[in-house]
């Protein structure tokens, strides 16, 4: 009998519809005459998920009795015996209930595809046992019920129900998923927009992978060796000149037409560290082409083109982008460029983009270096004409052409002297000048064979050859040595000028620029050490790299700075020349130090002034906000005193119960003020330890009149790690400025429930609420949002709260909440987790559709 077929509608999360798709396939089948029951499908109270049933044969279930509650799982004896071309089982990852005939959902499944029924299923992302971690630290929620990821790869059709995180927050707050009483909580938690962003970009990648690998076993069936374009991977080629943008961004956007297109920028680099690129500019590009969703990659290569093509088919590019060459018409003399040899050797394969640009034509810079100029491959073809080039010229002269005459000889002969010169330099063109001479002598010049010369006019002539072929060489010499001294002028002026602008902008810290220092001279490691006099220790002031020196003795190279100051590198002793530059960077960094140190006593004197700030803010709260429950304090305490009037024990009771309002609202003022001293000055010193949520927050409610705030603390929730005093304190302004702001009758929510290692708070009202904009500014002290009457605070509650909360380890925000009003979560540290005895299998019905 031939195995069933299975087909899988894999889903981001509760919701999207695969329980609906599914059942829409269902009634195309029907339609079409196939065999098609309902071996098991949980509608979860769905209305529209529940009409889609009718018309549908559905198998009955069987029930099982476990721990006091009757629960029904797909009785797979009664499909087998149905027997139909297609079941529909629904949440694949079901654990079954203990007695069952399988543990897993996914085991009756495959009992029904070996019995040779097809069968459609469903799964969320989130239930893929390889990805049960990375569920965790996303939702905080770790998921008990898995299935392999083999069985869902087996599947014979993988289809991905997708929807966007804010299409399924519209459905989940107009009640299609849950009951509107679980709304609440349910956007709150698991259904935010953060979590349900990287799920839904977790099955896309999986089903991407997926697709892959349908494509890699097609081809390797098929014999497929070519380079299909079905996912699009260009190749940015850079040069670090400011043309580089222009082209990541040109790729970017031709990686936006393509499925999944992929941007890679490559920067080739040669091996002796010669290079053309500015540091800065080429950091510029990798931030560029890093936030438009590519990667940046250097790779070394003394062959530009072969390099590039080889990177760009080491990643399987499909297409490379490049510049049009920068380079002026007279320089193509020298060769075709980088772009053209791309193109004619990049194959049938590889498509290649040349994009105009703004510096085109306008000519190369000169490299900067700290080496030779000619190369070694210049070097050695000097010396092939230099010194093999007279050999075959003489072979030639008296063997193809001899008659050509001795004038004509010598030009020819101080042809190649020159063209070993414009080669190799100095020496080669030598070389050539002394073994042109000998040849011209030996076969040339009369007596030919022998080294004498009878006609003193031939020793003028040989002599003046010579004379020229030095010229040249020294002149041509001089000029690679003058390049030289250009491009190192250039290089130098190129890092003096970003080093100035550094010092006027103040942006470049210590460690990026003894980082800049390391990476512009090439060497292991570079520090910056202090010390205090001249018979005190050394210290490090900063460092990058492993293994920095201890003391300047220990450094291959040391440039002092002053007489407490010296900049150590480690790696290879550097030239003379290039101590000029680098002493400007022990400069420089001497004076990012300097700028630190006194941009710590600038932050030192802000905190101070805040400091003034605020106890000039607390004195005024003292003039104006303290003396109105002073006030009616001093006014009901005057009336009871008073002789004139005969009070009741009404109206004595009335005066007495302003006076203790007063006295509370006072105490409270000064708790409030009194904390954020406490705050301001640092004398909070928490004592950490574990703590239950619902032993804390109750206590905290005790200022909120009873029947204002619904409690929703799971007893289920980890101990939290907080100091319990201040977690209480901060619970407390949160939830009276919750209660101050929501309308009469509406009560405040408080509920708590665990992010990963988190507990999240969660105090709801239905308030007027808070702009966006405004967010921020009500944690600031003495400020009060909207029309808050005056004598209700001097609006330090929420400023308080969050100081406390920061001083345990914990964040306060606030969010807006679902359907109007504010939200204020405030997050905890839970405590260290022990050894937990194993769960039993979760029994009750989720919400996995």
């Amino acid at each position: 009998m031939a195995r069933g077929k299975l087909r899988i509608y894999l889903g981001a999360a509760p919701g999207v519809g695969k329980t609906y798709a599914m059942l829409s396939e269902a009634h195309r089948r029907i339609e079409r005459g196939t065999d098609c029951v309902v071996a098991f499908v949980e509608h979860h109270h769905r209305p529209r998920t529940e009409v889609m049933l009718h018309g549908l044969e559905q198998v009955p279930r069987k029930e099982f009795d476990y721990r006091g509650g009757t629960f029904s799982e797909m009785d797979v004896d009664a499909v087998l015996r149905r027997a139909p071309k297609v079941a529909l089982v629904d949440e694949l990852a079901h654990t079954n209930v203990p007695g069952s005939r399988n543990t897993k959902r996914w085991q009756d499944v495959e009992e029904l595809l070996a019995a040779g029924i097809d069968v459609i299923s469903t799964v969320n992302i989130q239930h893929l046992e390889s990805l049960g971690d990375v569920v965790e630290s996303i939702t905080g929620v770790r998921q008990r019920e898995t299935v392999p990821d083999e069985v869902v790869r087996r599947a014979d059709q993988i289809e991905l129900v997708d929807m966007s995180p804010e299409a399924l927050r519209r459905r989940m707050a107009h009640g299609n998923i849950y009951k509107p009483d679980k709304v609440d909580a349910a956007l709150s938690n698991y259904f935010r927009p953060g979590n349900l962003t990287a799920l839904r970009e977790l099955a896309l990648l999986w089903v991407a992978d997926r697709v892959d690998a349908y494509l890699t076993e097609y081809r390797s069936e098929h014999r497929v060796s070519t380079i299909w374009g079905s996912r699009e991977r260009i190749v940015v080629g850079l040069t670090g000149g400011p043309e580089g943008r222009t082209l990541i961004r040109r790729a970017a956007r031709l990686a936006e037409k393509g499925a999944g297109g992929e941007v890679l920028a490559v920067y080739i680099s040669r091996s002796d560290g010669l290079t053309a690129a500015s540091p800065k500019e080429l950091a510029v590009q990798r931030t560029l082409v890093e936030d438009l969703g590519g990667t940046f990659h250097q790779v070394v290569g003394e062959d530009i083109p072969a390099a590039l093509l080889d990177f760009s088919r080491g990643v399987n590019a499909t297409q490379i982008v490049l510049g049009v060459s920068r380079r002026r018409s007279w320089q193509y003399v020298f060769g075709p460029g980088v772009g053209a040899t791309v193109a004619r050797e990049s194959g049938p394969d590889l498509d290649v983009h040349l994009i105009t640009h703004d510096e085109a034509g306008k000519g190369r810079g000169l490299p900067v270096a700290r080496g030779a100029r000619l190369g070694r491959s210049r070097v050695i073809w000097g010396w092939f004409v230099g010194v093999l080039g007279p050999t075959l010229l003489s072979w030639l002269l008296t063997s193809v052409f001899p008659e050509v005459g001795l004038a004509n000889d010598m030009l020819l002969f101080l042809t190649l002297t020159v063209a070993a010169a414009l080669l190799g330099g100095l020496l080669p063109a030598l070389a050539s000048a002394v073994v042109g001479s000998l040849l011209l002598n030996w076969f040339f010049t009369p007596p030919v064979h022998t080294l004498t010369i009878a006609d003193p006019k031939n020793i003028v002539a040989i002599a003046i050859f010579v004379g020229v072929a030095v010229s040249v060489a020294s002149v041509v010499d001089l000029a690679a040595r003058r390049t030289h001294q250009a491009a190192r002028l250039r290089a130098e002026s190129e890092i003096l000028s970003f080093l100035a602008g550094n010092v006027l902008r103040g942006e470049t810290t210590l460690e990026a620029l003894l980082e800049r220092v390391r990476e512009t001279f090439g060497m292991e490691s570079v520090a910056l050490l202090e010390r205090i006099g001249e018979k005190d220790p050394w210290t490090c002031a900063g460092s990058v790299g492993p293994r920095p020196a201890g003391i300047p003795e220990d450094a291959d190279v040391d440039v002092p700075v002053g007489d407490h100051l010296a900049l150590s590198l480690r790696g290879r002793v550097l030239p003379a020349a290039d101590r000029r530059v680098l002493a400007a960077f022990a400069a420089q960094a001497a004076v990012v130090l300097d700028r630190q140190r006194l941009q710590r006593e600038a932050d030192r004197a802000a905190e101070l002034a805040e400091g003034n700030r605020m106890r000039t803010a607390l004195l005024a709260a003292v003039s104006h906000d303290l003396r109105t429950p002073l006030a009616g304090i001093k006014a009901a305490v005057s009336s009871l005193r008073s002789d004139d009037v005969e009070w009741s024990e009404e109206d004595q009771a009335e005066l007495l119960e302003a006076i203790e309002e007063g006295a509370d609202r006072l105490d409270h003022l000064v708790g409030n003020l009194l904390d954020m001293s406490r705050l301001q000055t640092g004398t909070v010193i928490p004592i950490i330890r574990e703590t239950d949520l619902d032993e804390v927050v109750p206590m905290a409610l005790g200022g909120v009149p009873e029947d204002s705030v619904d409690l929703d603390i799971p007893e289920t929730l980890p101990m939290v790690h907080v100091d319990r005093g201040l977690l209480e304190r901060a619970v407390a302004n949160v939830v009276e400025n919750a209660v101050k702001y929501s309308p009469p009758g509406d009560k405040v929510l408080v509920s708590a429930s665990a992010i990963a290692d988190r507990v999240e708070l969660r105090v709801v009202d239905r308030g007027p609420g808070v702009p966006d904009d405004a967010k921020d500014r009500i944690f600031e002290p003495f400020q009060r949002y909207g029309d808050a009457p005056r004598g209700a605070g001097v609006g330090l509650g929420l400023a308080v709260a969050r100081g406390f909360a920061e001083a345990i380890g914990g964040t306060l925000s606030a969010e807006d909440t679902p359907g109007g009003g504010l939200t204020m979560v405030l997050s905890v540290p839970t405590a260290p987790q022990r050894q937990q005895e194993p769960d039993l299998p979760d029994l009750s019905a989720t919400a996995t559709s």
